[in-house]
């Protein structure tokens, strides 16, 4: 878990701290994507000594104004961290300018890199260590997301994958959501296994191997496979409506239509002629429901049949209703304060 009295600098290049970076922290890139890429250029073809009179020369004018935007970070209650990938050159440099300057920093020992190291082991003691999972199922639409985000807030230890990944899981789970790496995943993912790492049970929703372009780790899958699961089931004109709700379709329209195109091989020439024409004529309710009927409920079908065990079944009329059977069924397996 990240300490919350301090304030992360990331002093690598704009591209690295989209691709992944601690949360909260402010980047103030040392050099920005391209002058990166030429630095490094210049490293491997004329040696260390002149990519650093380059790297000089890139830098030099920058240092004004990153001193100002420092000093006013500084006034702050926070203590000033500051990383870059391995806690090298371009971290070590700024921070010593930085003292030089009157402004009170340090630098992260070894990096963005060390954190890597220590979620790896964190992930691995958790794969060795079997907790027990309860793992919430249920076709797409009957508010698994919201159920969790409920429990959540109750104080049930939760972790949502799907949050985390910023994507929901489908064809369709990226609409209106921006695409999360693999790296900035894990990074999460160990913050919140550290924030529950004293938590009985974990509570996660049945997911496959990937989340869009997300790699569950193997922890979570031995969780998946082995948990207490309990199978939400809603009304049809329920899930329809939890589906327009999530996906905005008068909004992301397009999206939408991009997102059918992907899985017409999955479709029958009759249900896509209809989806098509649905879609055409703005009825995103009849769309719904027969992306429900045609694409997710077969596919959820398929994979409900590869569990061995039987799960608990809540059958409800509502997403609130929902929620109380679910929290009675996590009371029921375990008798321990939550």
């Amino acid at each position: 878990m990240l300490p919350e009295n301090k304030q992360y600098i990331d002093v690598r290049s704009p591209k690295e701290f989209e691709e992944y970076s601690l949360p909260g922290a402010i980047n103030i890139p040392i050099f920005d994507d391209e002058e990166r890429a030429l630095v490094g250029t210049v490293y491997k073809q004329q040696g260390k000594e002149k990519a650093m009179d380059l790297g000089l020369e890139i830098l030099s004018p920058k240092l004004p104004s990153m001193y100002r935007l420092m000093r006013d970070i500084s006034e702050g209650e926070q203590e000033v961290e500051v990383y870059c990938w391995r806690g090298g050159m371009r971290s070590g440099s700024f921070v010593s300018f930085m003292n030089m300057m009157g402004i009170s920093c340090t630098r992260l020992p070894g990096g963005i890199r060390s954190f890597r190291k220590e979620m790896e082991k964190t992930f691995q003691n958790e794969k060795n260590k079997r907790r027990d999972y309860i793992v919430l199922s249920g076709g797409t639409g009957t508010g698994k997301t919201e159920i969790l985000d409920q429990l959540e807030e109750e104080g049930y230890p939760v972790i949502s994958l799907e949050r985390l990944a910023n994507h929901r899981g489908s064809a369709f789970g990226s609409i209106g959501l921006q695409r999360r790496s693999q790296k900035q995943f894990e990074l999460l993912l160990w913050i919140r296994v550290k924030e529950l790492e004293d938590a009985p049970f974990f509570i996660i929703e049945g997911e496959s191997r990937r989340i869009g372009n997300i790699h569950l780790p193997d922890f979570i899958q031995n969780g998946k496979w082995y948990g207490h699961r309990i199978d939400v089931q809603l009304p049809m004109k329920e899930r329809e409506k939890v589906l327009l709700r999530t996906y905005d379709p008068k909004l992301y329209h397009e999206e939408i239509k991009y997102a059918i195109e992907k899985i017409e091989s999955k479709l029958t020439e009759e249900s896509k002629e209809s989806i098509h024409a649905a879609m055409h004529e703005e009825r995103y309710d009849r769309v719904a429901s027969l992306l429900l009927e045609h694409y997710y409920d077969p596919r959820y079908d398929h994979a409900y049949a590869q569990y061995e065990k039987e799960p608990m079944l809540v059958n409800a009329s509502s997403i609130e209703e929902a929620k109380k059977e679910v929290s009675r069924f996590i009371e029921s397996i375990h008798k321990e304060k939550v």
